[in-house]
């Protein structure tokens, strides 16, 4: 039962992002080696954050929400921005298009996040004797991430790599990618200073997720008929 229960929470995870490579026209092109390359910067970007964290925050006894600590959080995750920018920008990618680079892009970035930051929690957890809604949460919040991430790659591309866009829709897409950008420190508000237990957390995560796709799609859209 604990392996079947592993199974179905791994499966949760990070089966929707070989369906969605599967599913999309990224698998026809094989944009499998974008991704790849994506996902290393990820792990490289991580690694840098990781040493912002530990030197500029100060480590907090207690679980009360600090708006400084999160205000510093939140510039140091602008990293993540800057790691996009140069695997969409940088990185040498095959002769795929634009809207299949991007995709590619962001569903390595998702991929790398969930295997960094679900994959042991996962592994320790998932098997234990008595069982827990955490790990098919967790999935669920990799499934938000996902939708995130290719959201945010969209919108990089329009920034970076798009010159042909509308001038009225470039605040709509700065303020959304910056949205984005700073969906953790949004999250942890709800969760340290609102009280907001984890399953009402993963369904705003899997909401704004949707709006937020539905928003880039418009806009990626519009930003084409141009």
């Amino acid at each position: 039962m604990t392996v079947f229960h592993f199974f179905n929470c791994a499966i949760l995870t990070f089966g929707p992002h070989a369906v969605y490579y599967s599913a999309t026209p990224l698998s026809e092109y094989d944009t499998l080696g974008t991704s790849i390359k994506a996902a290393v910067v990820y792990l490289v970007t991580a690694l840098v954050k990781l040493v912002c964290l530990a030197t500029f925050l100060n480590v907090s006894e207690s679980d009360s929400f600090d708006p400084y600590q999160e205000l510093l959080k939140a510039l140091i995750g602008f990293i993540d921005v800057a790691g996009l920018y140069f695997a969409l920008t940088q990185l040498t990618h095959r002769n795929i298009s634009q809207n299949h680079k991007f995709q590619a892009v962001g569903l390595g970035w998702a991929f790398a996040d969930s295997v960094l930051h679900r994959l042991a929690p996962l592994w320790v957890g998932a098997r234990g004797l008595e069982f827990t809604w955490e790990y098919i949460l967790q999935g669920l919040e990799a499934n938000a991430n996902l939708v995130l991430s290719i959201s945010l790659a969209a919108l990089g591309s329009l920034m970076w790599l798009r010159k042909n866009r509308p001038k009225t829709l470039i605040p709509i897409i700065y303020a959304c990618a910056g949205i984005v950008a700073t969906m953790p420190s949004i999250t942890s508000y709800l969760r340290l200073g609102l009280g907001w237990q984890f399953p009402k957390v993963v369904g705003f995560e899997l909401f704004t997720s949707l709006v937020m796709a539905l928003i880039s799609w418009q806009l990626f859209s519009a930003c084409q008929r141009s």
